[in-house]
């Protein structure tokens, strides 16, 4: 397990994907804001690929977020989109309703980035979320993440197009900020 101050990234066990299921992907309104793709219900005991990890694709990583003090399942963590050839990948999370706002999503950041440039060896890390997100922008920007850009209308939202911020990490400054 990898862990931060206050959280632990763990394989998903078959027990979190009910939970995972129940209060991050059927909740349609989030899903919707969270995902690139159409929301869609998918059964109990799917084998989605949304909720179940898949050990076997080498471009993305799934985690099950647990909290250090009691390992209470606090949501999931994606490092997506790994690209090895020009050594980048993508973050992404979803924190169960009653574990947001307590800063949770900074940690979990903040452990993604050293799995993505400790363990898997990364130059780039890089988040895009929509906008109006303001717990992602703070928990990304506390990381040393950089606004690269804004996304214009990039986002099908239920029904309105939103934009979305481009925000990216360099190895050497993540290196820096993890050293003062």
């Amino acid at each position: 397990m990898l862990t931060g101050s206050k959280v632990g990234l763990r394989a998903r066990h078959e027990d979190d994907t009910p939970i995972l299921q129940a209060e991050l992907h059927d909740d349609v309104v989030n899903y919707s804001r969270s995902d690139d793709q159409p929301w869609r219900p998918i059964t109990p005991k799917s084998k989605d690929a949304q909720v179940v990890a898949d050990d076997k694709d080498d471009r993305q990583v799934r985690f099950s977020v647990v909290e250090l003090d009691g390992g209470t399942l606090l949501g999931g963590a994606t490092l997506w989109g790994i690209d090895n050839h020009n050594r980048s990948a993508h973050i992404g999370l979803g924190l169960r309703p009653s574990s947001r706002g307590k800063g949770y999503g900074t940690d979990v950041v903040a452990v993604l980035c050293h799995y993505g440039f400790v363990v898997r060896g990364l130059q780039r890390l890089q988040i895009e979320t929509l906008s109006d997100n303001a717990a992602m922008l703070r928990a990304a920007e506390h990381n040393g993440f950089v606004r690269e850009g804004v996304l214009r209308s990039s986002a099908w939202v239920m029904g309105e197009f939103l934009d979305e911020v481009l925000l990216g990490l360099l190895v050497q400054e993540w290196k820096r900020d993890s050293e003062s």
